[in-house]
């Protein structure tokens, strides 16, 4: 397939979003689209609340009104590798919407040579991120304009092979989709048993034993400041799980954010282990989650906690992000401006304990659903793989 390798500017509109000041925030009139609005590669307006006044919006702001069909992406704000999560396309229902800061959206000059869809994808290929990782060296954080865009250029053929590979890619990526939906509603399905079971953890309506957290759990901070120095990190070596590295009760590491082998054994006494729970123990309280494997190092602004063998982690990990138990664990944190936990307050933590064969019941039932969640993330992982396969070969 021959490529053309042209500048962005020569196919593409691309308009950054105006300064929208805060005192110029209203209740009601045109939406305001923010970088907060761009979730997961789509637009949601759901948690919206800025708004400009109608005159503002139709007087001094009416060139940067949206259009249907406009593709906007996030330009600040975040990492260069997650940008593929902040974009989005606006649809009729979301009008009006007035552009803000940070956010630059695009429209084709001429629909016969290029499809915005195609664009799209292009912009979520490793070629493009790499361009745009030149243009703000210097920054781990996403900060760029229409200005490094002009610089830019992307690969342009016929557009019957454009739509062809729109096509291509948007079945596989319905196919990951779908997949994903599977994996949380499983996940949700764990949920739904562990309160069926167990009940509110706070409340207590079954009336368990509660025991301390420390006579199920051994429990310690992450590393101080003063072990960990900048010119020990590296890409590519054990992540540190921090708080920002724990998300809806999953891990996603920064493999900016690592340490080499020796540092990784100097700092032994804080390797999680493959079945760990580790905790942000600042800002959002209750955020924790199982380690799936080794290789990890608790944060120094995390908790390592070590079952000793009488429940797991995953119990564990159910009852501190159960939102009434994350309500007691804010009432509990000390710090003014932000909240903060320590391992003798994390050690008070009350847990139920309910008798041995009800948690054993749970914990088959959660084996049998983990069959059908492996079973998923397997063709979840073939789907992906094919995906990247295939951006690589068109774009790489």
């Amino acid at each position: 397939m021959e490529k053309n390798w042209v500048k962005m500017s020569d196919v593409l509109f691309f308009q950054e979003g105006p300064g929208v000041r805060n005192t110029q925030y209203t209740t009601s009139g045109v939406k305001l689209l923010n970088v907060a609005n761009l979730v997961d590669g789509k637009v949601d307006l759901s948690t919206s609340t800025r708004y400009i006044s109608e005159d503002e919006a139709y007087g001094k702001y009416k060139h940067f009104l949206c259009d249907a069909g406009d593709f906007v992406v996030a330009s600040s704000g975040i990492k260069v590798e997650y940008i593929d999560k902040k974009m989005g396309f606006i649809e009729e229902s979301m009008l009006p919407l007035c552009m803000n800061t940070s956010t630059i959206r695009f429209k084709v000059i001429n629909g016969d040579k290029l499809r915005i869809k195609y664009f799209m994808y292009y912009l979520k290929s490793q070629h493009f991120k790499e361009q745009l990782a030149k243009e703000i060296t210097g920054s781990a954080q996403l900060n760029y304009g229409p200005s490094h865009l002009k610089k830019m250029i992307l690969p342009l053929i016929d557009v019957s092979a454009q739509d062809e590979i729109i096509r291509c890619l948007d079945n596989i990526q319905k196919n990951i989709d779908m997949r994903r939906k599977e994996l949380i509603c499983f996940d949700e399905l764990i949920r739904a048993r562990f309160v069926e079971m167990f009940g509110d953890p706070i409340s207590n309506p079954y009336r368990y034993d509660k025991v301390s957290l420390s006579e199920l759990a051994d429990i310690k901070i992450g590393p101080f400041g003063s072990l960990l120095h900048k010119e020990d990190y590296i890409e590519g070596g054990h992540a540190l799980l921090n708080p920002s590295h724990i998300v809806d009760g999953k891990i996603l590491p920064d493999d900016k954010l690592t340490i080499s082998d020796e540092k990784y054994e100097e700092l032994s006494a804080y390797q999680l282990k493959t079945g760990d729970v580790v905790m942000g123990r600042r800002g959002e309280m209750g955020r924790c989650a199982v380690v799936p494997r080794d290789g990890f190092l608790c944060g120094t602004g995390s908790l390592l906690i070590r079952t000793k063998g009488e429940i797991t982690a995953d119990y564990i990990q159910k009852i501190i992000s159960f939102p009434s138990f994350k309500k007691s664990i804010e009432d509990m944190a000390v710090g003014q401006t932000m909240p903060n936990l320590n391992v003798p307050i994390v050690s008070r933590f009350q847990i139920i304990k309910p008798p041995l064969e009800v948690q054993d019941r749970y914990y088959k039932f959660v084996a049998q659903v983990d069959k059908s969640k492996d079973s998923v993330q397997k063709a979840l992982d073939e789907a992906q793989l094919l995906f990247d396969s295939l951006m690589q070969q068109y774009f790489g």
